[in-house]
């Protein structure tokens, strides 16, 4: 998921019209969201699993 968000983003800043595109926000939206669910989840993990 991480490599595709950065190829779009690399696209996209080669083409400043792109982001006029509604479909680019949502994803950029979604990405960084499913990112942010992610390093929580593995935060609780570690912090589950923690001693003490």
């Amino acid at each position: 998921m991480a490599r595709l968000t950065l190829s779009a983003l690399e696209r996209a800043s080669q083409d400043p019209a792109i982001w006029r595109q509604p479909e680019v926000h949502h994803a950029v939206l979604i990405s960084g969201l499913t990112v942010m669910v992610n390093a929580m989840a593995n935060l609780q993990a570690d912090l589950e699993s923690t001693p003490g």
